[in-house]
């Protein structure tokens, strides 16, 4: 469903291919000849997005431009904001953190976000990918924040939510000397939590959400919520919301059926 209330027209997206089902939209970033830098166009149709998914939640799937091992040509996430906006941005543009506002939407979604990476995820492109729940990775990705070399900073999430992912040396390396992570050195980190080969990404990222969508969905969006307030709110928040749990009809329905499974 959108802001309207009708499910996503994929016709109406320029910047997305949008894919639609019961317990998921899959989002693929589809802008090859620069890419896949993030415009304000895409900003926008990526926010068209959360409103229906905070409408209607279902899981999100974050992809890029598949890699084609056949040809040797690399897959793309996304390779940062694009350039050519930034360029001509002032003070007012960074003060409406138009990056950080949709990355910290998309972050608070009520369904998990998972983002599958191959090739470059770079300064927003990264940044944004840090703004999922998960993310899977393939050896051809190639994941940094190349701010400082152009004069700015990485303002859209990674200067916190990176630190909190990969602790505090890596993160300033990574934000400081312009590192730049191989898959393989992704997987080491703890910044993706698989490592696939291109082929294999977008049906790892869909075994995933099919193991989501085996959980609760209540339960699935309690938990997500919860998990993301601050240390003094526990154990009040998880009280609160157990107990709601408690009274749903899937909390009786699943139970009962775990018993009757038990029976002999």
């Amino acid at each position: 469903m959108d802001d309207a209330g009708t499910r996503l027209d994929p016709r109406t997206f320029a910047t997305l291919l949008v894919t639609e089902e019961n317990d998921r939209v899959a989002v693929q970033l589809n802008r090859p000849a620069v890419r896949n830098a993030i415009d304000a166009q895409m900003v926008a149709e990526l926010h068209r997005v959360c409103g229906s998914l905070e409408t209607a939640p279902k899981i999100l799937l974050l992809t890029g431009i598949p890699g084609d091992e056949a040809t040797g040509m690399p897959g793309i996430f996304a390779s940062g904001a694009d350039v050519s906006e930034l360029l001509e941005r002032r003070r007012e543009d960074a003060l409406k953190g138009i990056n950080s506002g949709l990355f910290t939407r998309i972050a608070a979604l009520p369904m998990p976000v998972i983002a599958a990476l191959d090739g470059y995820a770079l300064g927003g492109g990264a940044e944004l990918a840090y703004a999922a729940d998960f993310r899977i990775g393939t050896r051809a990705l190639r994941m940094g924040q190349p701010e400082t070399s152009l004069g700015i900073m990485a303002a859209a999430g990674a200067t916190w939510r990176l630190k909190e992912l990969v602790g505090e040396p890596l993160a300033k390396e990574i934000l400081l000397a312009g590192r730049i992570l191989t898959g393989e050195g992704c997987l080491a980190a703890g910044l993706i939590t698989e490592l696939v080969e291109s082929a294999d990404l977008l049906p790892a990222a869909h075994a995933l959400a099919d193991a989501i969508a085996r959980q609760d969905p209540l339960a699935v969006q309690a938990t997500k919520r919860i998990f993301h307030e601050p240390r003094d709110a526990h154990p009040g928040v998880d009280n609160l919301a157990q107990a709601e749990l408690f009274e749903s009809p899937a909390k009786f329905a699943r139970m009962q059926a775990f018993l009757d499974r038990r029976k002999p």
